[in-house]
């Protein structure tokens, strides 16, 4: 670092608090990292996206009953500019798209080693994305099978309608894919309804045959 490098200001939001100051105190260590907040739950977190404006949120899924999703969602509903990594113990599908629908720009799972979690600060704090080696491959699987979905079958439903009919095809139940794409259950059940009907399908099971028959969602959900 030179006297003429930007500091990276990071808040640190996470409900256990040895996670939070031993998380803090390896960033400190980092010479152009600054951990400007630290946050337990939702309120706390915005309260302090709002008065500091960081470049970088750490963000933990489980905020001791609240959801790190939702919280990633407002934070970046009302500071757009800030980046969110997801730090997490859950590396399943619903908690790795539901971060992403929510706007966060990386996914690491705890216990990545502080190199990893360096370079993820620092790609996020750039304007890239970074995402983990245990979850970037069924990330990249997942946007693949929904590019596919857009180019080719199917062109008659809406990119959401896609979006819902991929997860659909993965064996996904409607509140499972209201969460994975921050939508309410009555949402999902009308965006499944319109693909029945645009697809002339009578009934779920129908809807996931055709669905991978066109090689779409042909992977069922990470367990």
């Amino acid at each position: 670092m030179t006297s003429q490098d930007p500091m990276i200001r990071i808040v640190i939001v996470d409900d256990h608090p040895v996670f939070r100051i031993g998380m803090a105190a390896l960033l400190d260590e980092i010479g152009d990292f600054q951990v400007v907040g630290l946050a337990a739950d939702q309120a706390e977190a915005r309260e302090l996206v709002t008065l500091s404006r960081p470049d970088v949120v750490l963000m933990d899924l489980d905020l001791g009953g609240e959801s790190g999703t939702e919280t990633t969602r407002s934070i970046l509903a009302e500071s757009p500019g800030t980046g969110v990594l997801v730090i997490t113990m859950f590396g399943d599908d619903e908690a790795l798209f539901g971060a992403l629908r929510a706007g966060a720009r990386g996914y690491l799972v705890k216990g990545a080693e502080p190199e990893e979690i360096e370079s993820a600060i620092r790609a996020i704090a750039s304007g890239a994305v970074m995402l983990g080696p245990q979850v970037a491959p069924r990330a990249m699987e997942f946007l693949t099978n929904s590019r596919n979905a857009r180019s080719g079958a199917f062109a008659e439903l809406t990119d959401r309608e896609r979006d819902v009919l991929e997860l659909v095809a993965r064996g996904h139940d409607n509140a499972t894919i209201a969460r994975m794409l921050v939508l309410t259950s009555k949402t999902v059940r009308n965006y499944v309804y319109a693909i029945f009907t645009k697809l002339d399908v009578n009934d779920r099971a129908a809807l996931v045959a055709k669905a991978r028959d066109a090689g779409v969602g042909s992977d069922s959900p990470a367990n």
